[in-house]
């Protein structure tokens, strides 16, 4: 790979930031002097002491019900999972009568307020909420949430008398091979910050392994996106291909549709989530690259079913796949089976042979599509507004608010 296509790499799977880190640390190992750079501040990590925190009092103060609520996210970029997620529970709590600021939290200032303001406008839907690159305002709010191990750090730090939380969405060190990054996000669940996670298997897990006080909310499915449309035979097949996020398992998921397409020749693999079109591999397959979120639920109806693995916490992808009667295969786990228990997921081994075993007794259903239309209906009551009410009344609960009606 060449400097430049290496370089588009960067930008398109880590986002403008991470390409300037990298560009500039490079710049200065080429002048001879190389210096430490990570995505949080060097200042943050020397002052958060996570022993001393412990033996501090809780962050999570007797305030009552806050009406200013801080969101401290990392630089936002196109299609972002996480961040489209963030932004869902902020518009919700701005309907629910909150005013809520959003902390663009950028220690090596990589996107000017101007980039930030056009990327949300392009690709996120509007929120009321000021957008901010500087924390002059925090001590205004009643509440602050990190939303990421990065912004822990600034959010632990933050001196106001506000109630602090975490709104965890994935076991973050496992993002990284061990090493410095792995062992600065795993020092983030001893902060003593109030954890709201996404499901149980989180909440679960940094409470028993980090002695985290936590809550979750239960995933949501956006029904009104990801609808039943096809009640025909399909003959196609989905695979989320993001070679770029390891935890994805890409190479796996390469392994296992083999197999499928050797027993299955004349089902269509079709992939999407990243370009794909360069890899080599070993079946025919189309590739739909990053879609836009309008065109995603003609490519789900048009799949019998669809390869689904996340091995981190779960992904957002399998609710929206069932919903638009799309069957996911998924590998099991608590990571995955302690968030939902929908009978339509199909969870097996992770491993290639049960993988693209899993796959054929999906397609070879002769009732598959009144069950595709039964997996619809299965998550028709699920939504993010339940969710959103669920993160309300924790955080309600934890400052010893009263709950909303």
């Amino acid at each position: 790979m060449n400097k430049l296509a290496k370089a588009l790499f960067i930008f398109r799977s880590e986002g403008f930031g991470a390409l300037f880190t990298k560009v500039r640390s490079r710049f200065l190992e080429y002048m001879g002097r190389r210096r430490v750079y990570l995505a949080v501040s060097l200042e943050d990590v020397e002052e958060a002491d996570w022993v001393e925190r412990r033996r501090a009092p809780r962050q999570v103060k007797q305030r009552g019900k806050p009406k200013t609520i801080g969101w401290v996210v990392p630089p936002v970029g196109p299609g972002s999972g996480g961040h489209l997620n963030i932004f869902r529970f902020v518009r919700y709590l701005e309907e629910h009568g909150y005013d809520c600021r959003v902390y663009i939290y950028d220690p090596h200032r990589t996107q000017i307020p101007a980039q930030t303001a056009q990327v949300l406008r392009d690709h996120y839907t509007p929120m009321r909420a000021t957008v901010l690159h500087d924390f002059s305002t925090v001590s205004e709010c009643d509440a602050l949430f990190a939303t990421s191990w990065t912004t822990a750090y600034p959010v632990r730090n933050a001196r106001f008398d506000g109630a602090k939380f975490y709104f965890v969405q994935d076991f973050e060190p496992w993002f990284y091979p061990v090493g410095t990054e792995s062992v600065l996000a795993e020092n983030t669940y001893r902060f003593g910050l109030y954890g709201i996670t996404a499901g149980g298997w989180l909440s679960k897990k940094l409470e028993h392994d980090y002695g985290m006080q936590c809550d979750h909310f239960e995933f949501g499915s956006d029904f009104g996106r990801y609808t039943y449309v096809n009640s025909g035979h399909r003959k196609k097949i989905f695979f989320y291909a993001r070679p770029v996020t390891t935890r994805r398992g890409f190479e796996l998921g390469v392994l296992a549709l083999d197999r499928f397409h050797r027993a299955k020749p004349e089902y269509e693999i079709n992939m999407a989530g990243w370009p794909v079109q360069g890899w080599q591999l070993p079946f025919p397959f189309v590739d739909h690259g990053v879609l836009p979120l309008d065109r995603l639920n003609g490519l789900y109806n048009d799949c019998a079913a669809a390869l689904m693995l996340s091995l981190t916490n779960f992904s957002l992808l399998p609710l929206e796949l069932l919903a638009a009667g799309c069957i996911p295969v998924m590998n099991d786990g608590p990571n995955n089976r302690l968030v939902s228990d929908n009978p339509h997921l199909v969870f097996t081994r992770p491993t290639p042979r049960a993988l693209a075993d899993a796959l054929c007794q999906v397609v070879d259903q002769p009732d598959l599509p009144d069950r595709a239309l039964r997996a619809s209906q299965s998550v028709e009551r699920l939504d993010w507004d339940t969710s959103g009410a669920q993160l309300e009344r924790i955080m309600l609960k934890a400052v010893g608010a009263e709950p909303p009606d």
